[in-house]
């Protein structure tokens, strides 16, 4: 069985693999200070609740944007799978030419959304992760990541707001009752979730202006249900994406 792992600045996305289908997947926040024990722990817990063991867990991959937990996790690995978790990262092979300024710096979660965008269309292609930030990643015909966008994600965007503007209360993030909001919460929410949708619609209209119209755009990410339902450029939505990409990683990594 194979555990896949993608460590986001806000949630983990966690699940385990039979080949290549996914049997369970689980989210949580992430905690950045968390201990390679506390991780053993907690990932004891949640694969207990369908009644996995740590030895079926015989291989493991993970992919982090919180540069201290990738060693937390790996050292869970080794002391609680016993054996050497993969890290998403410069030296793991893709299978995807990179056409960036400096790969070192594109965040692993955004090669992997790539990978497995890329492998579901077998096209060109833009991949919007929803999560702590609202990325683009595109991807060529050939199969070349090209690069991307990048703007601050709707929580985000929120926190600020309500911490520079006083005397404007914090919002759930629900469906508006309409684009005119008749309350100050109304407003705020018509604006957070109309202005992303349409902000993610430009952004992948324009991308299709260079790369063609047929380019495909795939939705992902924790946050996506939140503006996805208003957007009207996203052709697929996969709330799995990323552990599938990992999967495929792990596959072009075996020895």
């Amino acid at each position: 069985m194979l555990l896949v792992v993608d460590v986001g600045n806000t949630q983990t996305h966690i699940g385990t693999f039979d080949g290549d289908q996914l049997l369970e997947h689980w989210r949580f926040a992430t905690v950045r200070r968390s201990t390679a024990d506390e991780l053993g722990a907690a990932l004891r817990a949640l694969l207990g609740l369908r009644g996995v063991t740590f030895d079926l867990i015989d291989a493991s991959i993970v992919s982090s944007t919180v540069p201290q937990l990738r060693p937390e996790w790996t050292a869970m690995a080794r002391a609680y799978l016993g054996h050497e978790m993969l890290v998403v990262g410069p030296g793991l092979k893709t299978g995807m030419p990179i056409r960036y300024d400096n790969p070192r710096e594109i965040g692993p979660d955004r090669l992997v959304d790539a990978v497995a965008g890329f492998e579901k269309v077998g096209g060109p292609c833009v991949i919007v992760d929803f999560g702590t930030a609202v990325t683009h990643d595109v991807v060529s015909a050939e199969g070349e990541y090209l690069g991307g966008v990048i703007f601050p994600g709707v929580e985000i965007s929120l926190e600020a707001l309500s911490d520079r503007a006083a005397a404007l209360p914090k919002i759930d993030l629900i469906e508006p009752r309409s684009l005119v909001g008749k309350s100050t919460v109304d407003a705020i929410r018509s604006g957070m979730i109309f202005g992303y949708a349409a902000m993610v619609d430009g952004i992948v209209n324009r991308l299709r202006e260079q790369l063609g119209r047929e380019t495909q755009a795939l939705a992902t990410g924790g946050l996506a249900h939140v503006v996805v339902p208003f957007c009207d450029s996203l052709d697929v939505v996969d709330d799995l994406l990323t552990l599938e990409g990992l999967r495929l990683i792990w596959e072009r990594n075996r020895s």
